[in-house]
């Protein structure tokens, strides 16, 4: 498999978007974690434990993918995430 199919594999195990924040990430393996625990299933516990597994390998593959990431720190780049207010502010001013 190659890194993309990797990852992409790890985000969907993750059930998350292609786009997704650190919190987005976090809650989603705390989520899942929660949802597949052996200790909430003792009749499929080892079904759940290998999920359970699964699911940490797939949230240590992401981090990992996160930690290499270059991030953007351009006018541009933060220009995409303002606020409303923010937005309002520097098109009409004070109000």
């Amino acid at each position: 498999m190659n890194t993309f199919d990797k990852i992409d594999h790890a985000r969907r195990l993750l059930e998350l978007p292609e786009r997704a924040s650190m919190n987005q990430i976090k809650s989603n393996f705390r989520r899942l974690i929660i949802k597949w625990h052996p200790d909430k299933n003792d009749e499929n516990s080892q079904n759940y434990e290998q999920m359970t597994r699964r699911i940490i390998d797939a949230y240590k593959t992401i981090l990992a993918y996160c930690s290499q990431y270059k991030y953007s720190f351009s006018r541009e780049e933060i220009n995409n995430y303002i606020t409303e207010e923010e937005w309002w502010h520097e098109r009409f001013g004070e109000i």
